[in-house]
């Protein structure tokens, strides 16, 4: 970001206490099958159980840390503002995200460019698309599409509509940018004019309280804008509550990579559409790494923007955001979709992000003992990528540090928790009575965090003020800085037999899946992840993907985007063997161009 940048909100340069990171063992139950029902019936009916639950998975040691009286509560964002007199716009979509990539590169994913070309020099028409996709993602159980379980619906009708609409403007030449045509995949949890949202739950016709939305939420009504065609809503881990990507009474969407490994969550369905070469674009959000999470394991790209860049959520952590198969759709996803909203006070208040200057000092940031925590297979494709980033691309690799990793990841747990109960109890017509809507899993997660207390709360807030001020502090000492990490410390997260049955709780593998991601939740800070390598699985057959990830300044998004091209790069080129696709993967363009365009 640049010296010049004003900003609201903006934190404190204060450096942190020096504080030795430490990674203890997690100690919480596995629960699985019979014993997760059980389990569930006494943590939500024994409140000793329950709080005994919450105290062991270390959410209450936050409010004994001496340092934090020291230290403002923080709840809000920081928001880069546009110069005196300057009128916020959007980012352009500039000629090079038109561009195509090489043919010739091992493992190519489809990108809008391709798309738009295609329908341009009238070899494809979006109507053609739209009529061989659907047919691949049918939930009906006697036609069930290969890739229904990436969706929770779709209304044929409306696509079929809007890629007709696209077809008729490319035919007169009147079409409207390089997303038009272009189908895309809207998160469950995402309001989307006349479809339900059912946030990863089962569909209950006779429960009166969820209905149509009445209005298309302002990023996603801006890709529409644009022409992009919304092919329906993509699955979802229930709630949003965990990072599997399971999820029982739906459904769990396929990782198309290693079908005995699960997609990531709660996005899981936009990594599995992405995987399986449906849509080049999918839109999730990501409250506890669940867009980067689930593009780490399912080799795309994903970003986290700055809390509430794109949308003022009601939420301290969680954002709407972009998953992309490339880096330049990644991009455009994320130019047109934070536009700035001027009914959004918040959201149409932020500066535009701007692109880092080709001469401007490149830093990355390792905070070593963190980062070394990774597996064994994980850290190697790390240090590969980070290698060619400062011998071939002129970065400069220096050792920081954080304060208080471990605590602020409890912290945020803890929270995101706390703000799941709330919208669960917002979204039933009888608040009372909510828990008998969600699986067993979600059941336990829910009662726990029914067990923070205001106390907790506001102690979450002063060691969140702390870690943003410790940020603060990096970003003025080393301009433009980003903090670099793997993205899941794991390859993947296997599926176990018999999940499917009941859904399951690890929260030791869940706190550890989310080791790196949380903190850019937990600051409003922006994340971008890439894929940079390929590893051999435990289980099943085919690749593991494995992902990098990069935190910026608030309000970084461009220079996120930037370095995720970067690392493209290195995967489509310096990578030994390249990027790989999975096996199963559809060839959407060939498939399209066998079908007729007629109505």
């Amino acid at each position: 970001m640049s010296s010049a940048q004003r900003f609201s909100g903006y934190p404190a340069a204060r450096e942190g206490p020096e504080i030795a990171y430490t990674q203890s063992e997690d100690n919480n139950p596995v629960l699985r099958g019979w014993g997760l029902v059980i389990a569930a019936k006494l943590i939500t009916n024994f409140s000793p159980i329950a709080y005994g639950t919450w105290a062991n998975a270390k959410f209450g040691v936050i409010k004994d840390i001496p340092e934090l009286r020291r230290y403002d509560w923080r709840l809000g964002t920081v928001t880069p503002l546009p110069a005196d007199g300057e009128v916020p716009a959007g980012p352009e979509i500039t000629p090079e995200l038109y561009e195509r990539q090489p043919s010739d590169i091992p493992g190519r994913f489809y990108s809008a460019a391709d798309f738009h070309e295609l329908y341009t020099s009238g070899e494809l028409t979006p109507l053609q698309v739209a009529k061989a996709l659907l047919p691949l993602i049918n939930p009906d159980p006697k036609s069930r599409g290969k890739y229904a379980s990436a969706w929770s619906v779709t209304q044929e009708e409306r696509v079929l509509k809007a890629a007709k609409a696209s077809a008729e403007r490319y035919a007169s030449g009147e079409y409207l940018g390089v997303l038009d045509g272009v189908p895309v995949g809207v998160k469950d949890d995402i309001d989307v004019e006349g479809y339900t949202s059912h946030f990863g739950l089962p569909i209950d016709p006779s429960d009166s309280s969820v209905k149509p939305a009445t209005q298309t939420i302002w990023p996603i009504a801006q890709l529409e804008a644009a022409g992009a065609i919304v092919l329906g809503k993509v699955a979802m881990h229930e709630l949003g509550l965990d990072t599997s990507g399971c999820n029982p009474r739906r459904g769990s969407p396929k990782n198309w990579y290693n079908t005995s490994y699960y997609t990531g969550g709660s996005s899981s369905g936009a990594g599995s559409a992405l995987s399986a070469g449906l849509v080049p674009i999918a839109i999730g959000t990501d409250a506890g790494g669940s867009i980067r999470i689930p593009a780490s394991f399912c080799g795309m790209f994903g970003l986290k923007p700055t809390l509430h860049r794109v949308f003022t959520m009601k939420s301290a952590i969680c954002v709407v955001g972009p998953l992309a198969a490339t880096a330049a759709d990644l991009a455009i996803a994320y130019r047109i979709m934070s536009a700035p909203n001027p009914e959004d006070a918040i959201q149409g208040a932020f500066a535009p992000s701007i692109p880092p200057s080709p001469t401007a000092k490149k830093t990355i940031g390792i905070y070593r003992e963190w980062f070394d925590r990774a597996n064994p297979l994980v850290l190697e494709a790390a240090n590969k990528a980070l290698d060619y980033f400062a011998d071939k691309l002129g970065y400069e690799v220096i050792d920081i540090r954080i304060p208080y990793l471990r605590e602020g990841q409890w912290a945020h747990s803890a929270w995101a928790l706390s703000e799941g109960l709330d919208h669960l109890r917002c979204g039933v017509s009888t608040p009372d009575k909510y828990l008998s809507k969600i699986n067993h899993a979600s059941q336990v997660l829910i009662t726990m965090g029914a067990c923070t207390s205001a106390l907790d709360m506001i102690k979450y807030g002063q060691l969140r003020g702390l870690l943003m001020e410790h940020l603060a502090f990096l970003f003025k000492k080393h301009p433009g800085l980003l903090i670099v990490t793997p993205t899941s410390p794991e390859p993947g997260w296997k599926v176990h037999p018999g999940d499917e049955a009941y859904g399951f709780s690890d929260g030791n593998f869940t706190i550890r899946n989310m080791m790196y991601i949380w903190l850019a939740n937990s600051t409003g800070c922006p994340a971008v992840s890439a894929p940079i390598g390929f590893v051999d699985p435990e289980q099943g057959e085919g690749k593991l993907p494995v992902g990098l990830m990069a935190m910026g300044e608030w309000g970084a998004e461009e220079q996120l985007l930037a370095w995720a091209k970067e690392a493209e790069g290195y995967v489509n080129d310096a990578l030994e063997g390249g990027r790989v696709r999975p096996k199963e993967w559809a060839d959407a363009v060939e498939l399209a161009k066998e079908v007729g365009d007629a109505d």
